[in-house]
């Protein structure tokens, strides 16, 4: 599928993190994940498999956890003086749980199906020259954005793009060998400014799946300041067993069985279960926070 099977980033080191969290206040102290400034730097991803236990402390919230308030932060020398002393993987564990809630993500490939489309719309379920809406699995989704420096605080002005195919596994606007050609159509497309509070919401449908691939949105942050350009990409993920129970549902069902779920996509696995969404039911279907916080330094 073209690029989309191609990581982006890197993992931090043990060495790397204890050095991190040993040397920035609190609301810094989780900052391992870079943005793209255009033509300047690359992308720095948090610590996946490999350092399970500071991952266990960035990771999004479980299913049944609060959803995490981006703009709280301990207390900056508790972070620095646990980290400063850290030996083993229990130390390094303990000095993590210190660590905001505003907490960074793995940044992954961008994929083949990206179109700079800008269009400026909350609900992007329809297609805006036909208004036909795709059907599905209603899905409020909010990004709570923040900036991770001195303090950790909300970033507003950021531009927020989503995409992702329909229940039966097709992106808008592209030729592709697998579904056709749906060029002209802009369905499940669209982008966001974060307000005041560093919060953007999108209202979307459940995505479905095409082969290969487990369940996933794509999403795109970028932001000019004091001119330079960030830009920052990665994806959304989904429980699986909420995915099957979803897809039991039409127009799901009409797709078949999944090929591809989260613990064999080469992609989930390179940090994925960072990226995964705490959703809750609502009277309609579903609804998400998301998390994220940048170092644009």
């Amino acid at each position: 599928m073209d690029n989309d099977d191609r990581p982006v980033g890197r993992v931090l080191t043990r060495r790397e993190m204890l050095k991190l969290l040993a040397s920035v206040t609190a609301a810094a102290a989780a900052a391992s994940c870079v943005p793209r400034a255009t033509g300047t730097s690359q992308a720095t991803a948090v610590p996946t498999a490999t350092e399970e236990a500071i991952a266990a402390a960035t990771t999004a919230p479980t299913a049944t956890a609060a959803a995490a308030t981006a703009t709280t932060a301990p207390a900056a020398t508790t972070a620095a003086t646990v980290a400063a002393t850290a030996t083993t993987e229990t130390e390094v564990a303990a000095a993590a749980t210190v660590l905001p809630t505003c907490v960074v993500r793995p940044e992954m490939t961008e994929g083949p199906y990206f179109v700079d489309e800008m269009i400026n719309r909350a609900d992007i379920r329809s297609d805006p020259t036909t208004g036909e809406v795709k059907d599905g699995v209603p899905l409020a989704l909010t990004f709570a954005v923040s900036r991770i420096g001195d303090m950790c605080e909300p970033l507003p002005g950021a531009t927020v793009d989503i995409w992702h195919c329909d229940a039966t596994g097709v992106y808008s606007d592209v030729n592709d060998a697998f579904f056709g050609n749906t060029v002209g159509q802009k369905f499940l497309r669209g982008y966001q400014v974060t307000d005041e509070n560093g919060l953007a919401s999108f209202t979307t449908i459940y995505p479905g799946w095409y082969s290969g691939r487990t369940v996933h949105i794509h999403f795109k942050i970028r932001m000019e300041e004091s001119g330079r350009n960030y830009e920052f990409t990665s994806q959304l993920f989904f429980d699986d067993s909420l995915t099957d129970d979803v897809f039991t549902q039409q127009p799901y069902a009409t797709k078949g069985e999944r090929d591809t779920r989260n613990n064999n996509d080469g992609i989930y696995r390179n940090g994925g279960d960072q990226l995964l969404l705490n959703l809750t039911p609502t009277a309609e279907g579903y609804a998400a926070t998301f998390d994220i916080g940048l170092d644009m330094s």
